[in-house]
């Protein structure tokens, strides 16, 4: 199945949860910016210690990253947020969206802020930011955590019957958005955990203009992936996957941990594509303690 195809199912669904999840979204007071090339990017951070970047998915900003997770990170490391461009209070600028643009992005907030090496931890589609950032500017990269992501999403893509959710676009926007919810987490765990769900997502998550989705959907799809290239990834890399992941199956990470050098895997039993927030204190540590060692 062509990758167009998944990213394009997926826009879709963030499109549909948006009135749910986001709700009157306002960007979070007291964002940083500094120049990056040809934008002003939106930044925080937090904490002190070995600089760890953290890389957001798809259709998202900084804001969405797990506050419990933050802080215990925070505890031992330099964490670093940001939002992609023309995303959250970063300008769009003029370059094309492409997978390739936003590593250099990345690399390019490092040296805007004067900070020679780093550690990347990705989500997702930061997840593929994460594997070109390293490849295309391996000095600046220390060790790289690549979560819930795929060296391309044709190999294991989503199950038909995820498929099929993710394509329904009977109901109200509300139950749109709540079947798209059903995929980030197992139904066992949803079944108990209605507050939780209204903490993650009935917030103020920031901007996230359609515009910019579509952009990052098709930089999704044009992305060549890099299976053919994960050999040439020398840094530490821990692969982070929920056993349960339905939007990135775990044979995704099983590949990606098989085919990096000096990778290890770890799966999260009774997770899925949102673990960080199911987990965050397990997620933390696991982290810290390949960080650290």
């Amino acid at each position: 199945m062509r990758l167009f195809l998944i990213s394009a199912l997926i826009l879709s669904a963030f499109l549909f949860c948006q009135p749910l999840c986001f709700g009157n979204a306002k960007s979070k007071d007291g964002d940083l910016t500094i120049q990056v090339g040809d934008i002003r990017m939106a930044y925080h951070m937090y904490g002190s210690g070995d600089p760890l970047v953290m890389i957001m998915g798809y259709g998202s900003t900084m804001n969405l990253w797990e506050s419990r997770l933050i802080e215990l990170l925070s505890s031992r490391f330099q964490v670093i947020l940001f939002d992609h461009r023309g995303i959250g209070d970063t300008e769009t600028g003029q370059r094309p969206f492409t997978i390739e643009q936003f590593a250099d992005d990345t690399a390019g907030l490092l040296q805007a802020l004067g900070i020679k090496k780093a550690h990347l931890l990705g989500w997702s589609m930061g997840g593929l930011i994460a594997q070109e950032t390293a490849l295309r500017h391996s000095s600046v990269v220390n060790k790289l955590v690549l979560y819930a992501a795929h060296c391309n999403a044709g190999m294991f893509p989503p199950a038909p019957q995820v498929i099929q959710k993710l394509t329904d676009t009977s109901g109200t926007p509300e139950e749109q958005g709540m079947r798209f919810i059903s995929l980030l987490f197992p139904p066992a765990w949803l079944q108990t955990q209605g507050q939780r769900v209204k903490e993650i997502f009935f917030r103020p998550l920031g901007k996230t203009p359609p515009e910019t989705m579509a952009k990052q959907s098709q930089a999704i799809d044009q992305w060549k992936g890099c299976c053919d290239r994960l050999g040439s990834l020398t840094h530490p890399t821990l692969v982070m996957a929920g056993a349960e992941d339905q939007i990135v199956p775990p044979q995704n990470a099983r590949f990606l941990a098989e085919k990096i050098p000096n990778a290890r895997l770890i799966l999260f039993e009774k997770t899925g594509h949102g673990l960080m927030f199911q987990d965050p204190e397990g997620f933390g540590k696991t982290v810290i303690d390949f960080l650290k060692n």
